[in-house]
């Protein structure tokens, strides 16, 4: 696939197989525990660990975007625009806010020697 091609990644068969899972679709949310269960679902032989490889090696080359919600649940976006995200506590579920919809009139200086490169508003709802 000349996406991963594009940023340096060799498509291997297995990356290949990921990527046309996560990116046919449209945008979408998606954890590394469900990417596996549709890649079983789909007979693409792969392992868990090599799926978090994957979604990782995406996300550092700009594929993909990571949100972690706490620190034992992260959902990779393939929306990688600016926008931010509706939480609902009780499903678990994604929805994409666009950027414009969310102002934020301050910010805190950043700290010496570092750049804001982003800001990510996750508003978690009950439902």
């Amino acid at each position: 696939m000349d996406r991963l091609r594009d940023v340096g990644l060799r498509p291997t068969r297995q990356r290949m197989a990921l990527a046309h899972l996560l990116f046919s679709p449209g945008d979408r949310h998606v954890t590394a525990e469900a990417l596996f269960s549709e890649a079983k679902a789909a007979r693409v032989h792969v392992s868990l660990a090599t799926v978090y490889n994957a979604l990782h090696d995406f996300t550092a080359k700009g594929l993909l975007r990571e949100i972690s919600l706490d620190t034992e649940r992260s959902y990779f976006d393939t929306n990688i625009g600016d926008h931010h995200h509706f939480y609902f506590e009780r499903t678990g579920r994604l929805e994409d806010i666009p950027g414009d919809a969310v102002q934020i009139s301050n910010l805190p200086d950043a700290p010496h020697g570092a750049t804001v490169t982003r800001v990510d508003v996750i508003i978690r709802v009950d439902g």
